[in-house]
């Protein structure tokens, strides 16, 4: 049976300025577990271990303030995003990624996600994202995380915000001295953008993607202090065009593994299926995600728009 639950996001219309908003995946506090568990909008949670969603994923009420950057235009609930040892996905019909560990939470609209693509990902669209530590719950930096990203069916992304050290094969000295730093890269996986994932802050970021021209551009801030851009327009010219580049938003915590040296070459090149994991409890904190058009400008806080980048 199809489940169908309304949501309240009245309190967001209008929330942070005159841009179309497109997708808000800002929880409002009568989202719960169960509708988690249940994949109702704004969240399609199916990506994750063998327990529930919200075995992984909890909504935090008022006992954890989400990002200030939008109030006091919103209310909104923070999340925290979580992987263990049983957090291995099992996608239909393939074989359990046993080299990750991961959860994701995927925007969807209306209960589907590919028709959001569909409009999301055309013209020029602007991803917004706040990332916190969970101080109870740290990474491991000695791996690699993606912690947030577009995914087109190839398996590709769009551009992607990493933590942690980078997966290579065999594993270098890790962690990295720049593990620590939060990194947005574009398809072709260049650096546009590094800063210290410093604890306690939030760390707001807005990707601006221009789907035609194939151009990325970053801006970004800590807790209230407004959006600014951090980079110019930046060359993302290796991803598709059109249908083929349309993919999924996804935030969370993907984390992969160490190479087992034990393993054959072809097993430590398959990242998804081989390698070192620990089995560990980690975490990120989340809220402040939307995705909304640049007609208007790009939200940079609470009622306040700026220039997008060009």
């Amino acid at each position: 049976m199809l489940r169908t639950k309304v949501i309240s996001f009245a309190s967001f219309v209008g929330l942070v300025s005159a841009t179309p908003l497109i997708y808000d995946g800002r929880a409002p506090f009568n989202y719960t577990s169960e509708d988690l568990n249940n994949s109702l909008d704004p969240y399609l949670s199916a990506v994750k271990g063998s327990n529930n969603a919200s075995f992984y994923t909890q909504f935090l009420g008022h006992s954890h303030a989400p990002t200030p950057l939008w109030m006091p235009g919103i209310q909104e609930q923070a999340m925290t995003i979580s992987i263990d040892n049983s957090s291995v996905f099992v996608p239909g019909g393939s074989q359990p990624q046993y080299g990750f560990r991961r959860t994701d939470l995927i925007a969807q609209k209306d209960s589907n996600h590919t028709a959001l693509d569909a409009i999301a990902d055309v013209g020029t669209t602007v991803f917004h994202v706040s990332i916190q530590e969970d101080s109870a719950k740290p990474l491991n930096m000695s791996h690699e995380y993606q912690i947030v990203w577009i995914e087109p069916n190839d398996g590709s992304h769009i551009f992607e915000i990493q933590l942690g050290s980078p997966f290579t094969i065999p594993t270098g000295t890790v962690p990295v001295s720049d593990a620590r730093s939060l990194k947005v890269r574009n398809h072709a996986l260049t650096l546009l953008f590094e800063t210290p994932f410093t604890s306690n802050d939030w760390h707001n970021f807005a990707i601006q993607v221009d789907w035609t021209n194939r151009t990325l551009g970053v801006f970004y801030s800590t807790n209230a202090t407004p959006l600014a851009a951090v980079t110019g327009l930046e060359d993302n010219s290796a991803a598709q065009l059109g249908v083929a580049a349309q993919g999924d938003y996804h935030f969370g915590v993907l984390k992969l593994p160490l190479v087992n040296l034990n393993d054959t070459a072809a097993q430590q090149s398959d990242v998804v299926h081989f390698g070192i994991q620990e089995g560990d409890a980690e975490a990120l904190n989340y809220s402040g995600v939307f995705i909304e058009s640049i007609t208007g400008g790009v939200s940079s806080a609470s009622g306040t728009t700026i220039a997008p980048i060009s």
